[in-house]
């Protein structure tokens, strides 16, 4: 079995060849920023745009699952197990039957799956994106419904003609430091996907680090999986938020 560290190691996990800055996924491809900014000096506009576009990116990565490897045994808690990893410094429940893998940092951005060994579309990913120290907040992103907001204005095709990628937002909420939303994605002519996510930042010595967790399950799968990719995704914690 893995260990937490081995996962971090380039030479111990099989990958496909995946490159963090494709942000196509399933249908989702190379989305952009359409929301407006109500106010506020050109400098900041500038950076809400920055902050959101890698927002954007990382949410592009909710059905990319990379190279399967299973997860490091751990004190299991029911049904779900923690998993803890120190180098980038979170923690997050996981189905305690679900595995785990890692796609190639290419410096800026890391990505962590965790997944069914089943064949499915569900699962949950968590993409680490390193941004410039000066965005210390969530609140850079404004209230977590004007981020919500903007968030699935900026992935909603659905205007254009012929219409593209759906996105409708279902809920929000800010607690334990985090942002948390629920919306659905749906491509035409593919089934709808339910989206669970939540968003935090976290201080670092030269930089600060956004992190976007995305869980995901088809409709059809809602009985079987949404309890279990809700909880992980409300487990979700950063272990030196400050």
């Amino acid at each position: 079995m893995a260990t937490v560290a081995s996962l971090h190691s380039p030479a111990t996990l099989p990958r496909r060849r995946v490159s963090p800055s494709n942000t196509s996924a399933r249908g989702i491809h190379n989305v952009g920023n359409t929301a407006s900014h109500r106010g506020g000096s050109s400098v900041a506009i500038r950076r809400r745009e920055a902050l959101f576009q890698v927002l954007l990116s990382g949410a592009s990565f909710a059905s990319l699952l990379l190279a399967k490897e299973a997860s490091a045994d751990t004190d299991v808690q029911g049904n779900f197990k923690p998993y803890e990893d120190e180098t980038f410094r979170y923690r997050i429940m996981i189905p305690q039957d679900w595995s785990v893998g890692a796609g190639q940092s290419d410096g800026v951005r890391s990505i962590f799956a965790f997944y069914p060994e089943e064949n499915s579309d569900s699962n949950v990913s968590v993409v680490i994106t390193s941004i410039s120290p000066d965005f210390t907040k969530l609140q850079s992103f404004g209230s977590v419904d004007d981020f919500a907001e903007n968030l699935v204005n900026g992935l909603d095709r659905s205007w254009q003609r012929p219409p593209g990628l759906a996105a409708k937002l279902l809920d929000t909420k800010s607690t334990n430091g985090l942002y948390y939303l629920e919306y659905t994605l749906q491509n035409p002519g593919e089934k709808k996907r339910h989206i669970f996510s939540a968003v935090g930042l976290a201080k670092d010595v030269w930089y600060n680090r956004l992190y976007t967790v995305t869980g995901q399950f088809i409709e059809d799968e809602s009985e079987k999986y949404r309890s279990q990719v809700e909880k992980a995704v409300s487990s979700f914690r950063l272990t030196t938020l400050t």
